[in-house]
């Protein structure tokens, strides 16, 4: 985000965010910094259940080519615009600073070797206190989505982090994809 972006407005109606922001919004950057830009509001926009769609205003004017780079935004954009740009995994649930009790859910989506994805749930000191397996419903070129209920046993509260990460194939001695999420363990 340029640093003097401000949000003017934004309006929720029938799924459609529609978010007026500053000119200064689409200033700067290259064709791949344009993309990432929309794609941040857009995940951030459409974490919440009543957003499915976003439209762009910029100073209170509707955007149908963004920036100097061209980028055509005649229609609303959802998710499924920007999942190229995504990481190799990503965890919805839960978030950074959740308080977790066991067992913990942990779901959100991965386009990874046989999409296979492991959660760990590691204590205040960095030990496995919890550890299981799951696939995504696609993987190895597609984006799919995973759901694991992981079971960890912790004496009392304390801060821990979940992590998630795919196969280490290439037998380096780590994942390439690992993704640490901060949360509070419950006992």
């Amino acid at each position: 985000m340029p640093e003097r972006t401000r949000l003017l407005g934004i309006a929720i109606h029938d799924g459609l965010a529609t978010v007026d922001l500053t000119s200064e919004y689409q200033s700067g950057g290259g064709a791949l910094s344009m993309q990432t830009r929309l794609g941040q509001v857009v995940y951030t926009l459409t974490q919440f259940p009543t957003v499915q769609k976003v439209r762009f205003r910029l100073d209170g004017e509707p955007v149908n080519v963004f920036s100097s780079e061209g980028i055509v935004l005649k229609n609303p954009v959802g998710r499924s615009d920007y999942a190229d740009l995504l990481p190799a995994i990503t965890v919805d649930k839960p978030a950074a600073g959740d308080q977790v009790t066991s067992p913990v859910t942990v779901s959100g989506s991965a386009n990874v070797f046989e999409a296979n994805v492991t959660v760990e749930v590691l204590d205040a000191k960095g030990k496995v206190v919890g550890k299981t397996f799951t696939t995504a419903s696609c993987g190895t070129g597609c984006r799919g989505t995973y759901s694991v209920d992981v079971t960890y046993k912790v004496a009392t509260e304390q801060p821990g982090t979940v992590v998630v990460h795919d196969d280490d194939a290439a037998g380096t001695g780590s994942p390439p994809h690992s993704v640490r999420i901060p949360v509070t363990l419950g006992p």
